[in-house]
């Protein structure tokens, strides 16, 4: 069943399925026991790397193209759009694990939304074909889609950035620096 756009309607999409509650285990029999020893107090957990942030994302281009709507937090743009051709790579901006593919929020078409870390997702809009499915890792440049024009008005990449839920511009994430990444769109 398609949903009507709403924040929240994605947000639910963003959050992983809820784990079944745990049965309680039997209760064990009283048995005297010695007194209790002294708890040591673990050491704390590093990160792997010195200075690691694990709320840190290595972000590039999703997609070859000219940005042809840019975000806006006050109006219905929660994102960027890229213009380019049917059947065109669509490249996960990312690291991550695809939590949710499938047509059912309105107005995004074929969608695929991949979390990076506790914090951020990234969004994927009116693809022609999906490549991945849920529950897939996929890495930083690897075709995830065929850009299309799923529930939109032309062939097109919807991309969303969202950091704790909420929908945060793209392009204060992606690098500067296009011109190796991205060609210029050919005129139709």
């Amino acid at each position: 069943i398609k949903q009507p756009y709403s924040d929240q309607a994605l947000a639910h999409l963003e959050k992983p399925p809820a784990k079944p509650a745990a049965l309680a285990p039997p209760k064990p029999e009283i048995v005297k026991a010695d007194p209790p020893k002294p708890i040591k107090t673990p050491e704390p957990i590093k990160p792997d790397a010195p200075g690691a942030d694990e709320d840190s994302v290595d972000w590039g281009w999703p997609a070859n193209g000219k940005v042809l709507t840019n975000f806006n937090d006050n109006g219905s743009a929660k994102g960027v759009d890229i213009g380019g051709t049917l059947g065109q790579a669509v490249n996960a901006a990312a690291s991550g694990k695809v939590v949710h593919t499938g047509s059912t929020l309105r107005g995004y078409g074929k969608l695929i939304i991949i979390k990076h870390t506790k914090s951020y997702f990234s969004v994927y809009a009116h693809n022609n074909l999906v490549l991945v499915q849920e529950g897939q890792a996929v890495v930083k440049g690897q075709k995830i889609a065929e850009m299309g024009s799923s529930d939109a008005d032309r062939v097109k990449l919807h991309f969303e950035i969202r950091h704790l839920g909420k929908p945060a511009d793209p392009l204060k994430y992606l690098p500067n620096d296009r011109t190796h990444e991205l060609r210029p769109e050919r005129s139709q």
